[in-house]
């Protein structure tokens, strides 16, 4: 199993809605999503959309004082801007098959960065709506992804 950068995106000045990775290469097998994001407000969600299809899941969440599981959209993690200052999250997912012409199952392992009791951690099984080859992927904010937030995608052989 070799791994092979795709390409890595850093958020610039004045932050962004989303990132987005087009013309993914075909000649993988399966691809790893690896984020740090942080956020301009107090909202840590950042959702994981492939080819314009949602994905959709279940989660186990925990933090310093709840444990709980949810079925819902697709949640990556993004250290809201009440943490400590200039520590993101922590993600990384895992898309298999991803040139295949079928659903698309996708795992993540996340957590928020906290110098206090309360920080958030998210174990996520899901699949995505699209039946075609991921060509296109894109990580949307719930706010604003601020300057120096990143995402590298890397394709498995």
């Amino acid at each position: 199993m070799a791994y092979e950068l795709i390409e890595t995106i850093e958020v610039g000045a004045g932050g962004a809605a989303s990132i987005e990775f087009t013309s993914i290469p075909q000649d993988g097998v399966d691809l790893v999503l690896v984020t740090s994001l942080r956020s301009s407000t107090t909202s840590n969600a950042a959702f994981l959309v492939l080819n314009d299809a949602s994905v959709t899941g279940k989660y186990l969440y925990g933090s310093g004082s709840v444990a709980d599981s949810y079925t819902s959209g697709w949640g990556l993690m993004s250290t809201p801007s009440s943490a400590t200052a200039n520590t993101p999250s922590s993600t990384g997912t895992y898309i298999s098959n991803y040139t295949s012409a079928t659903a698309h199952s996708v795992s993540v392992d996340a957590v928020t960065e906290n110098n206090a009791t309360a920080v958030t951690m998210t174990l996520n099984a899901g699949i995505s709506t699209s039946t075609t080859a991921v060509t296109n992927l894109k990580i949307n904010a719930a706010v604003t992804f601020v300057q120096y937030s990143t995402a590298s995608l890397y394709k498995i052989y």
